[in-house]
């Protein structure tokens, strides 16, 4: 599938019109679609593997993995009415999608049960370090990679924990984007803002390569 095609079917998919004090910013498509595209295209991270979307929202991010031929995709988020919303968006696409309500710190799962992270995190600005909660529990359960968005003014603090603190034996910024956040909240004072943001890939370490497809049927539905 080429990117533009990405994009576009990315592009009909639902989103917020009420979103909750939880920093729900949705990933848009032309950002979802590059950093998909990315994963599969430059590190074969996608096809045939099994992807979890941490905070998947309205499931952009899961929708994606999904349309580049993943094995199997899981969307997680602690927020019911985002979860309703991102199951009619695979609907629309026909996609198979298994969707989990939960708080990501409280989801349990033991080993690398998953190849591939992907997630667009809670920048962390409205509950201080609720972004590095989400990387710690990422790079625990994914085998191969982790894809996540931070701001960029936290480099260096991201890749410092990340590699000291988090198991992660390679941290990389692979682009900077520029993220879009229109005026949701009632403490946002402008009416968009446009926040720098990267793109890194985070290899856990012992990160073994393989898919691990067969310990998902248990418990995860």
């Amino acid at each position: 599938m080429k990117l533009k095609q990405l994009e576009g079917l990315l592009g009909e998919l639902q989103q917020f019109s009420n979103p909750k004090e939880l920093e729900q910013y949705p990933t848009g498509p032309h950002i979802a679609s590059r950093m998909l595209f990315t994963a599969e295209n430059s590190f074969e991270d996608v096809s045939n593997k099994v992807v979890a979307d941490f905070g998947c929202g309205c499931g952009t991010l899961g929708a994606a993995a999904a349309l580049l031929g993943a094995e199997h995709v899981m969307g997680i988020d602690i927020d019911s009415q985002s979860l309703e919303l991102a199951s009619l968006n695979a609907e629309d696409l026909e996609l198979d999608i298994n969707f989990i309500q939960s708080d990501i710190k409280n989801l349990g799962w033991r080993g690398q049960i998953v190849d591939t992270v992907v997630m667009n995190p809670p920048f962390g600005t409205r509950k201080k370090g609720a972004d590095m909660d989400f990387l710690c529990v990422a790079l625990k359960v994914a085998s191969q990679a982790v894809y996540s968005l931070h701001k960029t003014s936290t480099r260096d603090h991201i890749k410092r924990v990340a590699l000291r603190d988090l198991n992660a034996s390679s941290a990389e910024v692979l682009c900077e984007l520029r993220f879009d956040v229109p005026q949701l909240y009632k403490f946002h004072k402008k009416k968009e803002v446009d926040i720098a943001v990267d793109l890194w890939r985070f290899v856990p370490k012992g990160n073994q390569g393989k898919g691990t497809e067969h310990h998902l049927k248990s418990g995860t539905s």
